[in-house]
């Protein structure tokens, strides 16, 4: 047991390097138009910018205001051809006018603001984004289109890189479906989210008796034990998710990631050393309030279309439960057939709950004081070599 420990210790810390981020690479791209004319702000993450473009020119781990502002004509050759807006089947070309640096929930980003003109300017525009395309089949890009005082949110992916937007080239319908997209992509590259559920399912197909666990005796009482966690967890960060989208309550950032990286680390740990065995309802209801407010922090990135505010928050909302209910249903029926053997008790109830706990330790500590430890770890091993 005590090799197995060391092992899936080790195994985490691999893992937690790719996990770092709260959320999969995303960019934010807003465009407003106004007759022929067009402005906006394109938000890219400058550790996705990193990747393509080597930005941290000394290797430290961190890229200065120094090192981004060396490279803000890079950045923009980099990423402006890889844009395109058309409109009455003519390009309206772009030009960046402005560099910052704003901060999201996962960290800092290059803001480039825009501004161009279309010639022919028709009651749509078309637009092409191919951002990270050769390097990052993941990528994603969240775009917030405005005109007339009402916006629209659309997503390009490697899959969709062309969008028709302004008109009537999108209605209620497709914002519905948009925000419903979000959310299950979000729960899905959510990796403290996903973990934090893992952790309380793992236990649904067992029970604990005689200090131990043992095997369920029937698919009923796990479903239930299932459909509480879900039920709880769902009715709370719905609770949370509204409020805090809405701007009824709002909370720093740092603390709500943190906070959740936090019940990620009990709720694996109680599988180990269990103090809620038969409860675990009660800590999905208490942890979910935390992880809405998480939720809420990736709408306020994608933003929400001030023409149908409501459906889109429901979407997103449903969005989440989908992508919640499709990880139930891939994992329940598997943890059932398998509860009663060693390998489950041990090694993926021990020893998963045990490489959850490490990953989400390393995410606590870097969420709650702000420090990359992989990337201290690169520079202390480049200056020992």
């Amino acid at each position: 047991m005590k090799r197995l420990a060391v092992i899936f210790l080790l195994l985490a810390v691999m893992a937690a390097a790719p996990a770092h981020a709260h959320k999969a690479s995303d960019a934010y791209l807003t465009i407003t138009r106004d007759g022929a004319a067009l402005t906006g702000q394109w938000d890219i993450a400058l550790r996705d910018l990193d990747n393509a473009l080597s930005l941290d020119a000394n290797g430290d781990g961190e890229i200065t205001w120094g090192e981004l502002r060396a490279r803000h004509a890079d950045i923009a050759a980099y990423a402006l051809p890889r844009l395109s807006v058309s409109s009455g089947g003519e390009t309206c070309p772009l030009a960046v006018t402005a560099n910052l640096v704003d901060r999201h929930t996962d960290g800092a980003y290059a803001v480039l603001t825009l501004a161009g003109t279309c010639a022919q300017p028709g009651p749509t525009l078309a637009i092409d984004y191919r951002l990270f395309a050769e390097i990052d089949p993941q990528h994603r890009g969240l775009l917030n289109y405005v005109e007339g005082g009402a916006s629209r949110s659309a997503i390009f992916s490697p899959e969709t890189p062309r969008r028709i937007v302004g008109g009537d080239s999108g209605g209620p319908l497709a914002q519905f479906l948009t925000y419903v997209y979000e959310g299950v992509w979000h729960i899905w590259t959510g990796f403290d989210h996903v973990l934090f559920l893992i952790s309380l399912l793992l236990p649904a197909v067992l029970v604990r008796r005689d200090g131990a666990w043992r095997p369920a005796a029937g698919f009923r009482a796990a479903f239930v034990d299932v459909a509480k966690i879900v039920t709880a967890f769902t009715l709370a960060h719905s609770i949370t998710l509204s409020l805090a989208a809405l701007g009824i309550v709002t909370l720093p950032s740092r603390w709500i990631e943190s906070a959740i990286a936090a019940s990620v680390v009990l709720a694996a740990l109680n599988n180990l050393f269990p103090v809620v065995a038969n409860g675990r309802w009660i800590a999905a209801l208490a942890f979910g309030l935390i992880h809405g407010f998480g939720f809420a922090g990736a709408l306020a990135d994608l933003g929400l279309p001030t023409g149908s505010l409501a459906l889109s928050l429901a979407g997103f909302n449903i969005g989440v439960e989908l992508g919640q209910l499709a990880i139930v249903s891939a994992f329940l029926p598997a943890a059932f057939a398998l509860r009663a053997t060693f390998a489950y008790r041990r090694i993926v109830l021990a020893g998963g709950s045990l490489a959850i706990a490490a990953i989400a330790g390393v995410w606590l500590v870097e969420r709650a004081f702000d420090v990359s430890l992989f990337s201290a770890l690169a520079v202390s091993l480049r200056a020992a070599s």
